[in-house]
């Protein structure tokens, strides 16, 4: 295990050696680009940046991430040795991997400072079982996103005369989707590195519940095509004194739970009300529900329910318990007699109507 401890190399090292592995890489697959297509190359490059990001310090990562997306752009991407990109595509395609390399760089970076702080607080069992975790996680849910965008890129490039305007159409909404589901595990996690920093404080101001749902609907529109969500306003439903980005983060990452854990077809309601110490949150769905031994344990981070195939790497719980928390407010999750499950979400805040605040 020593190989892939950070100490057993100096700064200077650390940047020779990952340097190195990227451009002797490079080097074998250009003598190789005969046999090995271009995107191959990519994800090649891919694994050693990877390879560098569990060895290295962030720093000679991130440089080597940015180095080999120049690699790849001036010597594979035709045409080659010019920084010119003639596709969309491939200008899609080459953005994209800066992206996941500099994400591989630092996740790998963040996990290798928690296993750290879970050595120097003899909890190493408990860290290695996360790291597994969420490597596999993500193994799954960067993995699947990028061969979506990279098969839907083929069959443009492929069969360009062969597609009618709705089959191209289509392939363009499947990378679209892709790349919305990438920038959400990408959202999900900054958002929990920020919390456990305790960078992130609370700043209050007036927020009307109804305009903020609304735009949350509107906003998970993409995933919700297959099922149905609810909303009833509340006539002199009084606005609330709190955080309105705290709040879009704790419903949205409810709702896109409820998207992803319920089948085809099943409604999502939502309801706001005036409490006595402030705002409570009421989602609820007509789905199958949670096995009660795991309810204690869905909003822990990077937790998935062990009888789901579907995709996520158990953060968006845990992060609106979070955010709840930073409000001073409380989550609670229980199933519902008639089927599905219930998230009550309430939150201490300020109240005033309408015509008060504007006579302020």
């Amino acid at each position: 295990m020593g190989l892939f401890r950070v100490r057993k190399y100096s700064s200077t090292q650390h940047y020779l050696i990952s340097i190195l592995l990227v451009i002797l890489t490079s080097l074998i697959c250009y003598l190789s680009a005969d046999f090995v297509h271009y995107r191959t190359v990519a994800l090649i490059l891919l694994m050693i940046v990877s390879l560098n990001a569990i060895m290295f310090d962030i720093v000679p990562v991130m440089l080597t991430a940015l180095l080999s997306a120049l690699i790849w752009n001036f010597f594979f991407i035709p045409p080659t040795l010019t920084w010119k990109i003639d596709t969309p595509e491939d200008t899609l395609m080459f953005l994209m991997y800066f992206v996941i390399a500099s994400i591989h760089a630092v996740l790998t970076f963040k996990i290798r400072k928690m296993e750290k702080k879970a050595r120097d607080k003899e909890e190493k069992e408990k860290t290695i079982k996360l790291y597994s975790t969420l490597l596999n996680s993500l193994s799954h849910e960067l993995r699947t996103p990028i061969a979506t965008i990279i098969g839907a890129i083929d069959t443009i490039d492929e069969n360009k005369s062969k597609l009618s305007e709705s089959d191209v159409s289509e392939l363009h909404t499947e990378i679209k989707i892709a790349g919305l589901r990438l920038n959400r595990q990408v959202e999900n996690l900054l958002s929990m590195g920020r919390l456990e920093s305790g960078i992130l404080k609370p700043k209050l101001d007036w927020c009307d519940m109804h305009e903020l749902i609304f735009s949350i609907i509107h906003n998970s529109s993409e995933d919700a095509k297959e099922h149905r969500i609810y909303f009833e306003p509340k006539e002199n439903l009084p606005l609330f004194k709190t955080d309105r980005d705290f709040v879009e983060q704790i419903v949205h990452n409810v709702i896109i739970n409820a998207l992803h854990h319920t089948p085809k077809n099943s409604f999502i309601k939502i309801e706001v009300e005036n409490v006595d110490d402030g705002c409570q949150i009421t989602i609820s769905d007509n789905g199958i529900g949670f096995p009660e031994k795991e309810i204690d344990q869905v909003f822990d981070k990077f937790y998935r329910l062990s009888r789901t195939a579907t995709g996520g790497i158990g953060l968006g719980l845990s992060i609106a318990k979070g955010f709840t928390e930073a409000l001073n407010g409380k989550i609670h999750l229980e199933n519902v007699n008639t089927g599905g499950a219930k998230f009550t979400i309430r939150i201490p805040a300020e109240t005033s109507s309408t015509s008060t605040l504007n006579h302020e």
